[in-house]
């Protein structure tokens, strides 16, 4: 059911057999398998997601290349809802671990905001990541080519860039290095720190053995149409041409609400086993979440990985149904 304030306290008293903090493709995959082992589960997503923003998700098996982020999840929505799954937006502020359960507090509504708490056995921790993008004056610029052919993701839109000349948009020096694995995809690159970082010597010297070119003037803003980035204007006035653009100015995680529990950390991601448990047993983490590359692939994978650990333990831990009418009879014969 598509909880809402008004259906809230239909479900404030139910424990869960899973909690999944995410409604991005790994949350679904979980919703999706959890309800067909017969299991319960409440998925609590904030909205607009990294995958909400992916214009056109090009290396699913089974979609055609050009399906907008939104119109999978959508799907991934719809499936779950038809197996009975409950889903809310919400934004999840905490979590306690109660010994048993896990008290999870959501906070309801921009305004006049309310603050249920839900219960359940098992937390699946399926948040996310959002990436960091250039910040200009004029934000609404930089959005009207981001997740067009102004990427954030190597792995996943390399092969977009492809021989391509490409704007890669850093604020580290160390994330200069990108270059030199997007120089697989493509050799024509051009660095712009917008002044965001010192570059050293020994750096200078690589970009230029190369033949990548650093800019470090900041950006005054993105140039193309129609949603394609076509270069930059300098804030000195001048102007360099582009076909694609790759932004690699690091993420945010979005685990906040998993700080009050006992888990163990690498930086913002979570260490977990090959069914996607962490450090504490009762709480998995998925896709972007867990430590590892960062695939819609991968995060459906993890979703049924650790629906599949959860319900084998609970299936273990649960007496065997047994077939009633034949052992009633037998008893009497």
């Amino acid at each position: 059911m598509k909880l809402s304030k008004k259906t809230l306290d239909q479900r404030l008293n139910q424990l869960y057999d899973v909690i999944i903090v995410g409604g991005g493709v790994g949350g679904l995959s979980a919703a999706i398998y959890l309800q067909r082992y017969r299991l319960s589960c409440l998925v609590i997503e904030k909205g607009k997601g990294r995958s909400f923003w992916m214009q056109d998700v090009t290396n699913f098996v089974g979609f055609p290349p050009h399906t907008p982020g939104r119109e999978l999840l959508q799907r991934g929505q719809d499936h779950m809802l038809g197996l009975d799954a409950d889903y809310l937006r919400g934004f999840v502020e905490d979590v306690q671990d109660d010994g048993e359960t896990f008290a999870v507090k959501v906070k309801i509504g921009k305004n006049d905001s309310s603050y249920p708490v839900f219960r359940s056995k098992y937390l699946i921790a399926a948040s996310g990541i959002i990436d960091n993008l250039p910040q200009l004056e004029n934000m609404q610029n930089v959005f009207d080519y981001a997740g067009f052919n102004l990427h954030v993701c190597l792995i996943c839109d390399g092969y977009e860039m492809a021989d391509k000349r490409c704007g890669l948009f850093v604020n580290t020096e160390s994330a200069i290095n990108t270059a030199f694995v997007l120089n697989w995809f493509t050799p024509y690159i051009t660095v712009f720190t917008q002044g965001l970082c010192e570059v050293g010597a020994e750096m200078r010297q690589k970009l230029q053995d190369h033949g990548y070119p650093l800019v470090e003037t900041p950006i005054r803003q993105f140039l193309g149409h129609d949603h394609e980035m076509t270069g930059v204007e300098l804030v000195d006035g001048s102007q360099v041409e582009l076909q694609t653009g790759l932004v690699s100015m690091g993420s945010q995680y979005h685990n906040g609400y998993l700080q009050g529990l006992d888990l163990e950390w690498k930086g913002g991601s979570l260490p977990t086993d090959s069914m996607c448990r962490t450090s504490h047993p009762r709480v998995f983490a998925l896709g972007d979440l867990k430590e590892g590359i960062n695939q819609v692939s991968i995060a459906a994978a993890d979703g049924t990985l650790a629906a599949t650990a959860i319900w084998r333990e609970i299936r273990r831990g649960s007496p065997p149904r047994r077939w009633e009418e034949n052992l009633i009879g037998a008893e009497v014969s």
